[in-house]
């Protein structure tokens, strides 16, 4: 299991900054991180996934706390520092909002996804907080259509310690391309 230790920030900015500094100075072992810690963030997504591939919308919000940041934005604008992002919530109340629009007000096709992600890169930890990288792909498939490539990218996340488990304080999720299909319904 290897990982980088690096200094922790909430911009989107600097957690980029803290990201490529990681994969410039190569891999070290980060001797904190128990098998217990790495298992939870393993379910913590992995349970992330199948609520969203199972459509629980409802479930979604209770993956954070109260006082939370939930992005998507390109690669570019990140990189850049830029804040315009393609969604932007900012707390629990917001993420409930976003899931009363994808059952009863917003008009699309339906389609599945398919989430996969993969192993955590942990950056720090200590006994309330871990920020994690994790790359991502979330596969698309229409009724009657072929499956394709949704989108690819990384989350970047601030995970509180709770007494219900790991919560997300944070998700960034930074999409490799430009480019997306018409619209972004369904959390990434």
């Amino acid at each position: 299991m290897s990982t980088v230790l690096n200094t922790v920030s909430a911009s989107s900015a600097e957690a980029s900054r803290r990201s490529n500094r990681a994969a410039a100075h190569g891999p070290r072992a980060f001797a904190d991180v128990s098998f217990a810690d790495f298992h939870a963030l393993v379910d913590l997504n992995a349970r992330y996934a199948s609520v969203l591939d199972s459509g629980d919308w409802d479930a979604w919000p209770e993956f954070f706390v109260d006082e939370c940041v939930y992005q998507i934005l390109p690669r570019e604008n990140h990189e850049r520092g830029l804040p315009l992002a393609a969604l932007w919530f900012e707390s629990k109340g917001m993420l409930k909002d976003r899931v009363y629009g994808i059952k009863e007000t917003l008009f699309f096709d339906p389609y599945y996804q398919r989430h996969l992600i993969g192993m955590p890169l942990i950056l720090s930890l200590d006994d309330e907080i871990i920020e994690a990288e994790t790359n991502y792909a979330v596969l698309r498939t229409k009724t009657e259509q072929i499956g394709d490539i949704y989108n690819t990218g990384r989350y970047l996340d601030r995970i509180r310690r709770t007494p219900q488990g790991l919560r997300f304080e944070s998700r960034i999720c930074v999409y490799d391309s430009e480019m997306i299909p018409n619209s972004i319904i369904y959390p990434i």
